[in-house]
């Protein structure tokens, strides 16, 4: 528990800073993290006894997000046409493979990127969504996603006792779910009052959105897990797991609070 508790806390540190020491922080801490979280999908798959293309799909992904990113600073349209030439790699290289399963390689190699590489997206371009670089938004998608995860935390042990998804993940409830939304959007009410750019309604909004969308992720991890037969998606963070295990509420999430987002702006 000491060993969690003091990781948790530079945890968050690290990630409270990456939002608010400026832009070009922000978008080359998510680079990175993007790479990691890929990187680390790529070897559960590899304990799982399938062999994406590690290399190639590494490489897409950093250049996906980092063109897809580009847009926010600089109109680089013209740069995101290399893809389909960088991504024509996967299949080539899966042609010089003497594997039994080659098509099964390519859909984990090109799932790795989906997964997780484009949830980060769809959060980093939060940030940009009026036009200029914002902390607002990405501060308080994280702050409702920690809300929810400690609220369902809380309620689940203190009142859990009808099974949400057994199959999948025993431990999660519906009591716990519901602790999670409304702690979520105690924390939007809050911050309703400090980030004005949107009302106390759509702030509550969003954090429902959160919630829902951020525990079908959970589940959504957790069912990938169970389908290679491993507990935790790697061990770099000691006392939470890995790294797809901090950020599975954000892979749905992100997403669709962007989607919302942009319709609510426009």
């Amino acid at each position: 528990m000491k060993v969690r508790a003091i990781t948790g806390f530079f945890f968050v540190i690290v990630m409270l800073g990456s939002v608010l020491l400026g832009s070009y922080v922000f978008s080359a801490f998510y680079l990175i993290l993007t790479s990691f979280c890929l990187f680390e999908f790529y070897k559960l798959v590899r304990e799982g006894g399938f062999k994406p293309s590690r290399e190639s799909g590494l490489i897409n992904g950093f250049l996906v997000f980092l063109f897809f990113a580009a847009q926010c600073y600089l109109p680089a349209w013209k740069f995101i046409f290399f893809l389909p030439v960088t991504l024509s790699a996967v299949y080539i290289q899966e042609l010089y493979k003497k594997s039994p399963a080659p098509f099964s390689n390519l859909g984990f190699t090109f799932l790795g990127i989906l997964l997780a590489v484009v949830p980060f997206l769809f959060f980093h371009a939060m940030a940009f969504i009026s036009g200029s670089f914002n902390f607002h938004l990405p501060m308080g998608f994280l702050i409702m996603l920690w809300s929810n995860d400690t609220g369902a935390y809380l309620a689940g042990r203190a009142f859990g006792r009808t099974k949400l998804f057994e199959r999948h993940s025993p431990k999660k409830t519906w009591e716990g779910f519901f602790g999670g939304v409304l702690i979520s959007a105690v924390a939007a009410l809050i911050m309703s009052h400090f980030y004005v750019e949107l009302s106390w309604k759509q702030w509550v909004s969003i954090a429902v959105l959160i919630s829902c969308f951020g525990t079908m992720g959970d589940l959504v991890e957790s069912m990938f897990k169970r389908s290679i037969n491993v507990k935790d998606s790697g061990g770099i963070l000691p006392g939470h797991g890995g790294l797809l295990d901090r950020f599975d509420g954000l892979l749905l999430a992100a997403p669709i609070v962007y989607a919302y987002l942009y319709f609510i702006s426009n």
